[in-house]
């Protein structure tokens, strides 16, 4: 991840109405910002081996948990 890449400003770019698509442990996910502490997480590569949740609904907290093992972060706008 770029150093000069922020929290801060992955924030905003999810409260803007951004798509952001990052890998996260050899998973391709896409997240977006349903409501107010609410963001929704889909997975982009499903392994047949490693099987994950494809949707999922995630706090504001766990999405700042995740951010420095993110990796390939892109975004498109909605």
């Amino acid at each position: 991840m770029d150093k000069n890449y922020t929290l801060e400003k992955f924030e905003k770019e999810l409260d803007d109405g951004y798509l952001l698509y990052f890998t996260y442990v050899r998973n391709r996910y896409l997240v977006f910002k349903t409501s107010e502490n609410c963001y929704t997480q889909k997975l982009v590569t499903i392994h047949d081996k490693n099987p994950q949740p494809v949707m999922q609904m995630l706090t504001k907290k766990r999405v700042i948990e995740m951010f420095p093992f993110m990796e390939d972060i892109e975004y498109k706008q909605n």
